[in-house]
């Protein structure tokens, strides 16, 4: 005999029923809140901080510190405009209504472009630690079943992903929480071969051992690290009650990012040798479990980077299928991808699921030419889709004041100072880009996509 009460069959036919723009809601608070935690604990972080270090020193701390600021105000933005305007395009539709059309189609196909190109990248990474692990095996059946498998799942309900990100995430915040607590008591020498000191930070060149310069390159490599913080509030449009769950997710976004990012920065600098070549070798992480004595250290890391690296398959495959769904219901792109079945847009899964698959054989064909070409056109993108979150969010801000003051309920702080500090800081990263040759070449290309992308826009929604 059944005892479901009222409310609770409205809840469950909520959650399973396509919501006014085909989606089904079938995303919980405890995912999204989850999604938001761990969210920002990404491969990034455990493998390319390493490069961060060597090059800034222990300053890195200070440059973590000042793209985490960025990126916090971003957050912010973009959940003042989601909890008002609550959209599986996100910042794309936001940047369509108040930019205009080119704008939306630039910023969205810019950005789901970066989500598929990351997919390969993270399939071809998750693929080789399997190979290290058993030899002999083939990296192409690791890359076809990794992806296989994803695309079903995100074929199937939203749920699943909701599910698998609400694990992967638990694992990463476990894993990083224990490393931050571990590292703690080194310090204090509590574990460990006693404490430290300062000897780390002040030695062998000074807290900036490479002046300015380092400190350039170690702030670049922060910013880029934070890169997919975007796709919760894509996810928000999913879930039960999209409003709140924006609202935490970025209420939280400030001590989350100070802690494991920041936190784990400092401690690393703390214990390690800035220019041990071991950093960048093995990594930051596991240098610091060998430091401490932890058996199996680089194992440890192994599986947990690969878990990052599967959260991230399963998010991108998630964010550019939504991203890509939004942008062909506003008539942005192809009408086949629109098509929504079972509150899913499976069409777009498997579109954007088969690009990204498409990406990993350029990468094996051609991985110093086309794929390289793909990389440098997604370098900056980010940079550039954070550009058009401050835009709008300036100009949708004063409608709001004026028209619906009461879909405020996350603010900007400091509006507009702040945003346009947020602004100059977007493009003050640009700008340093042009330091280097590698990062040049990355900005052109990527502007010239931008640039094209925008061109596009215009002529499709002239057509429209």
């Amino acid at each position: 005999m059944s005892t479901t009460t009222a409310p609770q069959q409205s809840q469950q036919q909520s959650q399973q029923q396509p919501a006014a723009d085909g989606l089904s809601h079938g995303l919980r608070q405890r995912h999204l809140s989850m999604i938001a935690l761990g969210g920002v604990i990404g491969a990034g972080l455990f493998v390319g901080s390493g490069s961060g270090i060597a090059a800034a020193g222990p300053a890195v701390v200070l440059a973590f510190a000042a793209s985490g600021v960025l990126v916090m105000l971003i957050m912010r933005m973009l959940g003042e405009m989601s909890a008002a305007r609550p959209a599986s395009g996100s910042f794309s539709v936001h940047a369509e209504k108040e930019i205009g059309a080119w704008a939306g189609f630039a910023s969205g196909w810019l950005f789901w472009l970066l989500l598929c190109v990351g997919v390969s990248v993270e399939a071809t990474g998750a693929a080789g630690i399997m190979t290290n692990w058993l030899p002999g095996t083939p990296s192409w059946m690791w890359v076809g079943l990794f992806m296989a498998f994803f695309c079903a799942s995100n074929l199937a309900a939203v749920k699943n992903f909701g599910e698998f990100e609400f694990w992967f995430a638990a694992i990463k915040v476990v894993a990083i929480a224990g490393f931050l607590v571990l590292g703690v008591l080194a310090i204090f020498g509590v574990v460990g071969r006693g404490a430290p000191g300062l000897a780390n930070l002040t030695g062998d060149g000074g807290f900036l051992p490479n002046g300015t310069n380092g400190l350039v390159t170690g702030l670049l490599a922060s910013v880029f690290a934070y890169g997919g913080l975007e796709t919760v509030t894509i996810a928000a449009a999913e879930s039960e009650n999209p409003v709140r769950s924006v609202g935490n997710a970025v209420r939280t976004a400030m001590w989350r990012i100070a802690l494991f990012y920041v936190g784990s920065m400092a401690v690393i600098v703390t214990l390690l040798p800035w220019n041990d070549p071991n950093v960048v070798r093995n990594g930051p992480y596991v240098e610091v479990l060998n430091l401490l004595g932890i058996p199996a250290a680089a194992q440890i890391m192994n599986v947990v980077v690969l878990i990052a690296l599967l959260s991230a398959m399963n998010a991108n495959i998630y964010g550019s299928s939504r991203m890509a769904y939004s942008l062909v219901r506003r008539g942005l792109g192809p009408r086949a991808l629109a098509r929504v079945d079972g509150g899913v847009p499976r069409i777009a899964v498997l579109a954007s699921s088969a690009f990204g698959f498409f990406a990993v054989l350029l990468n094996f064909w051609w991985p110093t030419t086309v794929f390289a070409w793909l990389l440098n056109a997604v370098g900056a993108a980010v940079l550039v889709v954070w550009a058009f979150v401050c835009v709008a969010q300036l100009r949708m801000r004063r409608r709001l004041e004026r028209e619906a003051p009461e879909k405020l309920t996350v603010r900007m702080w400091g509006f507009p100072y702040l945003t346009w500090v947020a602004l100059a800081g977007v493009v003050g990263a640009l700008a340093l880009m042009l330091t280097s040759h590698a990062n040049q070449v990355q900005l052109a290309t990527t502007l010239a996509a931008t640039g094209l992308l925008s061109l596009l826009g215009l002529l499709w929604s002239r057509r429209r």
